[in-house]
């Protein structure tokens, strides 16, 4: 026992609130069912393969590890009498293994053994379990760790848990303004930026508002969030999510998840009456819905066909975790980008190396750890074809799989602080893809690698508005990772076809007939015709001409200033009809395998035209801000700084000592909370020098990542509060596009070495297809272009393509052609 005598003073014993990673390596997917089994520290509960250990050793001096070995072996299986088989259940979600939803392929019943051992590194010297004689320290830390719940379940337990919400206080008697707001069922935007995504309604006065900014630094503006600081109307439910069985409520008073069982009539009062259709039986129409989805969950996922499963480096399958589909096909289409695998595979073990101390924490870890479990084929390996005598004489044999790795710690770490991605619901696909790639942006300007693989998708678009009444125009440009496609229903191919169908359909329906899913005409829409629809004029009406000083009309095109090396490609099948019924395009999209947009190529301005004038911007002196200085002594007379008073009346518009109370209990912790409020122009912004600004505060910020001119844009912007600027630059990520397109990039290279370019030319890669009503229910696959071949990736099943289903699909990723 000499051997422990100098580590003992480093053991923990596993406490409330302690993560014990038990079931999976933090560097790899090695878990205790692996060869060597999994060592755990006794220190930090890490636990990490034999591969790994000895680098925590070199690392942390920590010597002592539980080794876990676990053995499993197959159970028994009998077979039911058919008269004793339990009937099948019809599902009831759109979810995929969940209670009430659509059921996995299970593995056969196993039992598993334990096989504990204390290893001492760096002898690995290893003493069985158990052992009366080592000291009552390590023996608690020993058997914590073995009663713990492992962290992963852990994580997943906590995101079902997240899901279970109570009925909100305000429900019952929640004030609704009767202001004559009504709310339609598109073109929303919030009321105080440009965002069109993550927005708000707020139950109270039909105010539409960005949503919360997320820990690093994605989401909204918090909007939201400020209007009930001053307005204190506590219940917004969020657009995009009312359906006909209830819709996503927050309560800000309550800070949390709702229900609200008074939702239908609180939307109502907005106009908003999808909560309260209700029906008794199915159209004809709907059961031939449910009949199609059926029908493309056998096209899409290739049912009824001998496909034949791949093994190997790059043909890695990910177990879906209960929905995390839409996850697995993101990530199994990035890896497939070289630039991807250049960033996190390639230098993975250089990346391990410089790991910080708990590597589950840290995102180039866990993306590197990703991509080599989805390379390397070490996880990639055909399990054993065993075949068992069942009763009866039976054989259970069948082809076997791969048992794919589970992304749960890669999961709960870009999920985490997202109200969203953190829990365990079906998420849309388009919008965990702009997700990943914000984070892999933010960490690139913090940790920056040789490239930033976001790049490769980057693009630059143009936007010219031409005022029909002047004929004066403006360009802009703005950056890009997704090129999204309408669809154009009139554009099918096939119309008469179409025409021929609905004739019948309605016949088949008054005879109160079905029709047989293979019956069913799609409209065939060209992608071409989708492109076209994409490059033609839109009109905007109401627009502000400064040219005229008056209302007019105007013409928006689009145009490609950049042609990426990889275009990501979605097409617009999702949206709400005007009684707020979802509704997706049952259309067949005409995809090639090759597509040309150089047509697309912006031109910039050109000779002759007349750009629209700039709206002028009146000059002032800065100006003290209007607040009731009664209000403030009020305050103030109870203890609290006079300078924080000033901001919290100012802050809430004198609307009353409540409110201001509530934001200074909010905001009474800030470090410049007693500091003097800035002056405010009649433009608005904070009246701010650059000499006035710290250069320690610019230091701080420059050394997160920022350039000199984004740290004193973000100091600017918010009256040299070091706090505040950091979370301004990582929230207006617009300010940040401005100062590209002045040459600076938000990782201070040139924007021309950023925004890569070439012919306009592109070759079908991968796709990623839907199966379901909404982009947030169902179920998620990709295909991807491998080797040559079509391969489907169907979570944790990997397989050669036999009947590609390319027109089918929701998200397209394209790849540049070059050489030709």
């Amino acid at each position: 026992m000499d051997l422990l005598a100098p580590h003992v003073a480093s053991v923990r014993v596993p406490r409330g609130g302690d993560k014990v990673y038990k079931d999976e390596c933090a560097f790899s997917f090695d878990t205790p069912e692996s060869a060597d089994g999994l060592f755990v520290c006794l220190s930090t509960f890490l636990g990490f393969c034999r591969e790994f250990v000895e680098l925590h050793f070199r690392k942390t001096g920590h010597a002592l590890f539980l080794n876990i070995k676990r053995r499993k072996k197959e159970m028994e299986a009998k077979v039911e009498k058919a008269e004793e088989a339990p009937p099948n259940k019809k599902p009831t979600k759109m979810a995929l293994g969940i209670e009430g939803g659509f059921e996995l392929d299970e593995d056969p019943p196993v039992e598993y053994e334990e096989h504990h051992g204390l290893v001492v590194l760096p002898s690995f010297t290893t003493i069985p379990l158990p052992c009366p004689e080592l000291p009552l320290k390590i023996q608690e830390s020993i058997a914590g760790i073995i009663a713990a719940e492992g962290a992963s379940k852990q994580e997943a337990v906590a995101a079902w848990e997240g899901e279970q919400r109570f009925i909100s206080k305000h429900a019952e008697n929640l004030k609704q303004l009767d202001n004559g707001v009504k709310i339609p069922p598109s073109g929303w935007k919030c009321e105080k930026c440009d965002l069109t995504n993550n927005l708000w309604l707020n139950l109270t006065d039909g105010s539409i508002l960005c949503g919360r900014r997320y820990y690093d630094g994605s989401g909204g503006n918090n909007h939201a969030v400020d209007h009930y600081d001053v307005a204190r109307y506590p219940l917004a439910v969020k657009l995009g999510t009312i359906t006909a069985d209830g819709a996503d409520v927050y309560s800000y008073d309550e800070d949390a998840m709702v229900e609200d069982p008074s939702l239908a009539q609180h939307l109502s009062h907005f106009g908003i009456n999808r909560m309260i259709l209700t029906k008794t039986e199915k159209t004809m129409e709907e059961l031939e819905v449910d009949a199609n989805l059926k029908f493309q969950f056998d096209a899409i996922q290739e049912s009824g066909l001998n496909l034949t499963p791949v093994f190997g480096g790059g043909f890695t399958g990910l177990k879906n975790l209960g929905n995390t589909c839409y996850l697995n096909s993101v990530v199994q289409m990035l890896f497939t980008l070289p630039d991807f695998q250049r960033r996190f595979f390639e230098p993975a073990k250089v990346l391990f190396e410089y790991a910080p101390r708990d590597p589950t924490q840290d995102f180039q870890t866990q993306m590197a750890k990703l991509g080599v479990g989805l390379l390397s084929g070490k996880y990639s390996q055909q399990e054993a074809d065993v075949a068992k005598p069942l009763e009866g004489g039976q054989s259970d044999k069948k082809p076997k799989g791969q048992a794919g790795i589970p992304p749960s710690m890669f999961k709960a770490l870009v999920g985490r602080g997202h109200h969203e991605f953190a829990t365990n619901r079906q998420q849309d696909a388009q919008e965990f893809l702009l997700h990943l790639l914000n984070i892999v942006d933010r960490n690139e300007r913090s940790a920056p690698g040789a490239v930033n693989p976001v790049d490769c998708l980057r693009f630059k678009v143009e936007e010219r508005i031409q005022c029909t009444g002047s004929g004066c125009v403006r360009y802009s440009q703005r950056t890009d990772t997704l090129w999204a496609l309408p669809v154009p229903l009139e554009a099918a191919v096939n119309k008469e076809a179409v025409e021929v169908w609905e004739m019948k359909k309605k016949e088949l329906e008054e005879k109160k007939e079905r029709s047989k899913p293979e019956d069913v005409v799609q409209p065939i829409i060209p992608m071409a015709s989708c492109v076209a629809a994409f490059a033609s004029p839109e009109v905007i009406s109401d627009f502000y001409s400064t040219a005229l000083q008056a209302k007019s009309t105007a013409h928006k095109t689009t145009r490609f200033v950049t042609f990426p090396d990889y275009l990501v490609v979605q097409m617009k099948k999702f949206s709400l009809a005007d009684d707020w019924t979802p509704k997706k395009l049952d259309v067949v999209i005409d995809v090639p395998f090759e597509l040309d947009i150089s047509a697309l190529r912006a031109t910039g301005l050109q000779p002759g035209e007349k750009e629209l004038p700039e709206q002028a911007v009146q000059q002032s002196e800065p100006q003290q801000p209007e607040i009731d200085e009664s209000l403030v002594q009020q305050l103030a007379d109870m203890g609290f700084a006079r300078e924080g008073c000033r901001k919290a009346v100012y802050h809430t518009h004198n609307s009353g000592a409540e409110a201001a109370m509530a934001w200074i209990f909010e905001h009474m912790e800030d470090a410049d909370f007693s500091d003097p409020l800035p002056l405010v122009s009649k433009t608005g912004s904070t009246a701010s020098k650059e000499s006035d600004v710290d250069e320690d505060s610019i230091m701080m910020l420059t050394s997160m990542g920022f350039t000199r001119d984004q740290a004193l844009l973000g100091l600017k912007s918010t009256g040299g509060s070091l706090e505040r600027a950091a979370d301004w630059l990582f929230s207006h990520s617009h300010e940040l596009d401005k100062l590209a397109s002045e040459g600076k990039s938000s990782s201070g290279k040139p924007e021309e070495q950023r925004l890569r370019d070439g012919c306009g030319k592109y070759r079908l890669k991968a796709f990623i297809s839907h199966m379901g009503t909404s982009p947030m229910t169902g179920h998620y696959v990709v295909h991807i272009l491998k080797e040559g071949g079509w391969v489907i990736f169907n979570d944790r099943k990997v397989a050669l393509s036999e009947r590609l289903p390319k027109d089918l699909a929701y998200l397209y990723l394209f790849e540049r052609i070059t050489g030709d």
